[in-house]
């Protein structure tokens, strides 16, 4: 019987930490590649929509790479949020206006050097891939990795530069 029990109770932990996709039921992504966005659009347009639905949220202040642009919506009279994900910022933008329910935009990206802040002001340098959903406004040309950022972002930090 107690075999059964933890069998049972491993089953459901596997279960819970499946990648459940939450893409829109209905909607295929969007791999529209906007030539004139005002934001950079993503990398491999032909993955938009294939990306896990979870990520994390934020941080890392440097981006290598946008894999998509993901509206998230909340369906009226509740049931489970989903998204809609799409390749350029514009029709995402379009799409969160016209439909109920929905948030402004957010960005998928791909970090592979960023910087860890695991206490206010305490900056590590990292280098493992890391997939986090941002702000559209944090992408700027300040926030895509080149070769030297992190080592000038530390470095100004280091001198108390904001």
């Amino acid at each position: 019987m107690r075999i059964i029990a933890i069998i049972g109770l491993l089953g459901l932990i596997a279960s819970g930490c499946s990648d459940v996709r939450r893409s829109a039921p209905d909607q295929p992504p969007d791999r529209t590649v906007v030539a004139s966005s005002q934001h950079p659009v993503a990398v491999d347009p032909g993955r938009v929509g294939s990306y896990p639905a979870l990520s994390r949220s934020g941080g890392g202040y440097f981006y290598d790479d946008v894999l998509e642009y993901r509206v998230w919506i909340h369906p009226k009279g509740g049931g489970d949020v989903y998204y809609r994900a799409f390749a350029s910022f514009e029709p995402a933008l379009q799409f969160s206006k016209t439909t109920t329910g929905a948030e402004e935009p957010l960005v998928l990206v791909r970090q592979l050097k960023w910087v860890n802040e695991p206490e206010p002001g305490k900056f590590e340098p990292r280098s493992d891939e890391r997939i986090t959903e941002w702000q559209v406004v944090w992408l700027s040309e300040k926030t895509k990795r080149s070769e030297d950022s992190i080592e000038r972002f530390l470095k100004e930090k280091a001198n108390g530069v904001k």
